[in-house]
């Protein structure tokens, strides 16, 4: 097992965020809450060979808490996220919680979180309330994180509409909620106009690397004034996590598609149990050895490090 991965699909479950969800009788996505500490964390990490772990807050994010609480809400996720990693450094990083599509209070807490808490960087839902990442109503907050070169973590939530009884949203909807998110942003022109963003997209992209090809030639139907090069090239700007992605007939159409030095490692605990989590590790690693043409330690640590200068000076002492 690889022993010096950086994880950076890791969710933490405050025990303020467990009671929010409870008040609400919701979830993320269908999933029952589970159960996170500072030990089970570290104790499925040393198990995988994850050296470091971002931490997060998945779905649904701030949204069933009152609108005019969701500010203090997510300032007190964050303090807790900065709390966790002052008392391992080495160990735990975090993206920050923000609260759109309240826009001004998004940029407000991003520059308290990034400035005060030093936050890794920040996860945006692929949708919130409907609106999806890419709209233009978003661009001040864009033009913010852009302005501070900012990592965004893209992670799934609910889709418009709702989901199937009985197929909870996160056995399959995540996916397409992030890859409705990432063309839009192609679309939209968000990281053509904001370049100096660096956005993972969760769960190896959803479906963008399997249909980059189709969206490619599709869009321009409706599109004529954009090109297929150019929506292969928007889609390959992304970077792509491994969570619950690391199987070998996922990983080809991951690694044909993206950039080399645009896949990362994720893991989605506690959401994705520790036998799960371990599950994909191991395919993970089983893959990388069959296939001595895939720079393993760039997948697993080294691409993370350039995302994340605070880690990358660590592992330069």
């Amino acid at each position: 097992m690889n022993q010096a991965r950086i994880d950076v699909h890791h969710h933490v479950v405050p025990p303020q965020y467990r009671e929010l969800l409870a008040a609400q009788t919701t979830n993320a996505g269908g999933r029952a809450t589970p159960d996170w500490s500072v030990d089970s964390a570290l104790g499925l990490m040393d198990s995988i060979g994850v050296e470091t772990a971002i931490l997060s807050i998945t779905t649904p994010g701030v949204e069933p808490a009152e609108r005019a609480q969701r500010p203090a809400v997510a300032r007190d996720l964050n303090e807790f996220c900065a709390d966790v990693v002052r008392s391992a450094p080495d160990r735990f990083g975090f993206w920050a919680t923000l609260t759109l599509p309240d826009v001004d209070s998004a940029i407000g807490e991003a520059a308290y979180a990034l400035d005060e808490l030093h936050a890794d960087g920040v996860v945006l839902l692929a949708n919130s309330e409907r609106t999806y990442l890419g709209d233009r109503r978003f661009d001040p907050l864009m033009e913010e994180l852009d302005r501070r070169g900012a990592t965004i973590f893209v992670h799934p939530s609910h889709l418009p509409g709702g989901s199937i009884p009985g197929i909870n949203a996160y056995f399959a909807d995540f996916l397409l909620d992030t890859t409705r998110a990432a063309i839009n942003m192609v679309l939209n022109g968000t990281l053509d106009r904001y370049p100096n963003l660096r956005v993972i997209l969760s769960h190896a992209g959803g479906f963008v690397p399997f249909i980059a090809e189709r969206i490619a030639t599709c869009v321009p139907i409706e599109h004529p004034d954009v090109s297929v090069e150019s929506i292969l090239d928007g889609l390959r700007k992304f970077y792509f996590d491994t969570a619950l992605s690391a199987s070998e007939s996922a990983l080809p159409s991951l690694l044909a598609f993206a950039r080399p030095d645009h896949i990362l490692f994720g893991s989605d605990f506690p959401y994705a149990t520790a036998e799960i989590a371990t599950r994909f590790a191991k395919n993970l690693d089983a893959y990388l050895a069959d296939h001595q043409d895939v720079d393993g330690v760039a997948v697993n640590r080294d691409n993370a490090l350039k995302l994340l200068p605070r880690l990358a000076v660590g592992a330069a002492r």
